[in-house]
């Protein structure tokens, strides 16, 4: 019988349990290959924490080549710039070419800047590999010349308020460490929307408001950032914000390869999956995490919801494999989000639900813990910074 091929495209949180999962009960005749740019990915709910230092690099970061190690899979670090669904290959930036009888996609988004400029003067949040590179390097200017800067987050999602958040915890700890003046520091924070956290009920939306009033990060609610520059931003009302940093975690797009691909796209870019998680237009294609769209669940582009594709996508990709129907996965609607607040306090938040304070941060930092203990083999290479 001829040997069968699965690829599995990118490192995010639905493929790392693909992973697992196919490790625990290989499917004979097959042959499972994870094709990521990176060895180690991050954990994105444990990502502020680690930027406000209450974790180290390996704590939030799973490696990959280690994973598959442990589960008898195939690692292979390239980066993917397309799809050639006639030939059924899957080819890298090298000019390789992976044969595929299915391949699944797990890639995360891109940062969507627009016409802002904001690709050449601000740091993307996303990919999570580059904004590591140039927040340590900041960190490392502040420490070593504490002198007045103002830095500016856009996007006022939970992953914009927890950054800024997790910044100024770490910033001004360092300078305080230093006996530098941490006031020297001061943040801001754009959003085009409203209030903050518009997916949230309005008692978390005050909660946070407080927080910036008592810590003296300046809310710029209702301002749409519509240009970057090496000085600061310029908001839709025509004024200009100095800003040494600008730092940029809102709209997000799919990678640019996948127009090429003739697959069905969303507007923004993202692969339209069915509820099989299968691409609406080729049954071999799957994909999970933010790359995928439901055409007929749409949910919000968070962790949890990736978390939890793992499994229904393991059992479609093994079914598929085998010739056998498929089961839709149906996302839950509504789930308890825990949004930290740069120290150790978090608030969790469900419909019209909320509560916070030190113990739910702690709740957190327990299941966050366990989560990534699923994925650590025996013998763990992941650096220990």
């Amino acid at each position: 019988m001829t040997a069968r091929h699965l690829l599995l495209v990118g490192g995010g949180h639905s493929h790392v349990e693909v992973v697992r999962r196919f490790g625990h009960r290989p499917l004979p005749g097959t042959t499972v290959t994870l094709l990521s740019r990176d060895r180690f990915t991050p954990y994105s709910g444990m990502l502020p924490g680690y930027i406000a230092g209450h974790y180290r690099y390996r704590d939030v970061h799973i490696d990959l080549q280690a994973l598959a190690a442990t589960a008898g899979i195939d690692f292979v670090r390239a980066s993917v710039s397309g799809l050639d669904r006639d030939a059924g290959t899957v080819v890298t930036a090298s000019g390789a070419a992976y044969p595929y009888d299915a391949v699944s996609l797990d890639i995360g988004s891109t940062p969507d800047p627009g016409e802002t400029g904001a690709d050449r003067h601000a740091v993307a949040a996303k990919p999570i590999d580059g904004f590591d590179a140039r927040w340590r390097a900041l960190l490392e200017r502040v420490c070593a010349d504490p002198t007045p800067r103002r830095i500016a987050v856009v996007g006022g999602g939970a992953g914009g308020v927890e950054l800024v958040l997790a910044m100024q915890h770490r910033l001004t700890g360092e300078l305080r460490a230093r006996d530098a003046d941490p006031s020297v520091l001061r943040f801001a924070l754009y959003t085009r929307g409203t209030t903050l956290l518009p997916t949230h009920n309005p008692r978390v939306q005050r909660r946070f408001r407080r927080l910036f009033a008592r810590r003296a990060i300046d809310l710029q609610c209702g301002q749409a950032v519509t240009g970057v520059d090496a000085h600061g931003l310029t908001t839709a009302d025509g004024r200009h914000h100095r800003a040494d940093e600008v730092i940029w975690v809102t709209r997000a797009r799919g990678a640019d390869w996948l127009a090429n691909t003739g697959l069905a796209l969303d507007a923004q870019g993202f692969v339209r999956v069915s509820d099989t998680l299968q691409s609406v237009t080729d049954a071999r294609v799957f994909a999970a995490g933010d790359i995928a769209s439901m055409d007929n669940q749409p949910r919000a582009k968070a962790g949890v919801i990736a978390v939890r594709q793992g499994p229904p996508l393991a059992r479609n990709l093994r079914r598929f494999l085998r010739h056998q129907p498929l089961r839709p996965h149906h996302p839950q609607r509504h789930w308890l989000a825990l949004v930290t607040t740069g120290d150790r306090h978090a608030v969790a938040s469900r419909g019209a639900f909320s509560t916070g304070g030190r113990l739910i941060w702690h709740a957190k930092d327990w299941i966050d813990r366990r989560f990534m203990r699923r994925y650590r083999p025996a013998r763990d290479a992941t650096p220990g910074v």
